[in-house]
């Protein structure tokens, strides 16, 4: 084992007096390294002088730096700050949606209700307005957008479905919520559906129904009690515009079955009245009986266009009477003579053909007018208090009657 080399210093008189030494910090791995070096130390023991490393000297102890590690700390400790920020912000972030929705809410309630007053509707309207959120259009006292459907309208004898209306830039007159004193609708547009099921339903005390018959046309179809006598009823219903904010119908093609025996048509031209049916018109050529009964009234016979010596021959003759009555030209002809004309001259035959008076007297009186009233239907839009609301294109669809509504300028409440 090599011994170390351990220097001493021994004073001269030229070195003066010996100068205080300072003491430099303790360094407590040297005195770990005391304790290891134990041996050397009986070695040196006649040695009063302490030994000092050249490298303790040097470089004295200093006490770790722990600067990396506090900030570590400095990060963990700011965390919390962070998260309640986060936190204050979210939960005012919340409050400022709820009271956007409360206003928004209150605001189409509000609307709602002076919609129904000012209109005279039976029902509240349902309102929604859009975009988001809803206070700073308030305090830009302008909206979006806003849609109106209005369910049930009362329209003369029947009632319109639905009523739904989407309207733009709208500029309001109020203060907030709570104090909206009107507002000034610059455009709007809708739609207007009548629907086959509420015509039937309140056009039922005819038990009418009505279903889409070609373009733009509806078909009614109902029934009638006549004389104790169940008749069934056709008509065409055309749809028209009456003014700016009306639809009223005409009723066209009206006639009334009497089973298949015979087709009744009011009105007087040579279309109108009572006339046989073609089945009925063939069951009849096979019945020489009735046959004969027509044919022996002069009247009838002009009317079928016969010439009086075929008629003579027939009456005469069984077979000259089939060769008549199986004729195709006698079947037309037979339907297009008026029984009600036959009937006012000669009661007899139109008993033979299976009809009474009073039943056709009962029904001559359902003229044009009283059966077009059971069809007939019509209606009209609410006025608004100022602006201009008006109907435009007017279809027929599969479920009813659809039309669009434009509107500009319309001003509601003050």
């Amino acid at each position: 084992m090599r011994t170390p080399h351990i220097q001493t210093h021994h004073p001269s008189p030229s070195d003066g007096p010996p100068a205080e030494r300072v003491p430099s910090p303790r360094n407590p791995y040297d005195e770990l390294a005391a304790l290891a070096d134990g041996p050397l130390d009986d070695l040196t023991a006649g040695d009063s002088t302490p030994a000092v490393r050249d490298d303790d000297a040097e470089e004295p102890w200093a006490p770790p730096n722990h600067r990396r590690g506090g900030r570590r700390r400095n990060r963990a400790t700011g965390l919390p700050v962070v998260v309640r920020v986060l936190a204050w912000s979210l939960a005012l972030t919340c409050l400022a949606a709820l009271a956007d929705r409360w206003a928004l809410l209150y605001a189409e309630r509000e609307a709602s209700e002076r919609l129904k007053d000012q209109l005279h509707l039976a029902a509240a309207p349902e309102v929604r307005i859009g975009g988001f959120p809803f206070l700073t259009q308030l305090a830009a006292r302008r909206l979006d957008s806003v849609r109106v459907t209005v369910p049930d309208v009362p329209a003369h004898r029947v009632t319109l479905t639905r009523v739904s209306a989407t309207a733009h830039d709208i500029r309001i007159d109020g203060d907030g919520p709570t104090a909206v004193r009107g507002a000034l609708v610059h455009q709007v547009r809708g739609r207007v559906l009548l629907s086959f099921a509420d015509m039937n339903r309140e056009l039922g005390a005819s038990q009418v129904a009505f279903t889409p018959h070609g373009p733009g046309g509806i078909r009614a179809l109902g029934s009638l009690r006549v004389a104790g006598r169940d008749v069934r009823v056709r008509a065409d219903v055309r749809i028209r515009r009456d003014g700016e904010r009306g639809i009223a119908t005409s009723v066209d093609g009206m006639r009334l079955d009497v089973g298949d025996l015979a087709t009744y048509r009011p009105g007087t031209g040579p279309a109108e009245g009572l006339h046989l049916t073609r089945a009925s018109a063939r069951r009849l050529g096979r019945e020489a009986r009735k046959v004969k009964a027509l044919l022996g009234v002069p009247e009838i016979v002009r009317r079928l266009g016969l010439p009086d010596s075929v008629v003579r021959t027939a009456l005469r003759d069984e077979d000259a009477l089939h060769r008549l009555t199986g004729a195709p030209r006698l079947v037309h002809a037979l339907t297009r003579v008026n029984l009600v004309d036959t009937a006012l001259a000669h009661p007899a035959v139109l008993k033979r053909l299976g009809l009474d008076l009073s039943f056709l007297d009962e029904l001559t009186k359902l003229t044009r007018p009283r059966i077009a009233d059971r069809f007939s239907f019509s209606f009209r839009l609410p006025k608004p208090p100022a602006g201009a609301l008006r109907l435009q294109r007017v279809t027929v669809g599969e479920d009813g009657i659809h039309a669009e509504v434009r509107g500009t300028g319309l001003l509601l409440g003050r």
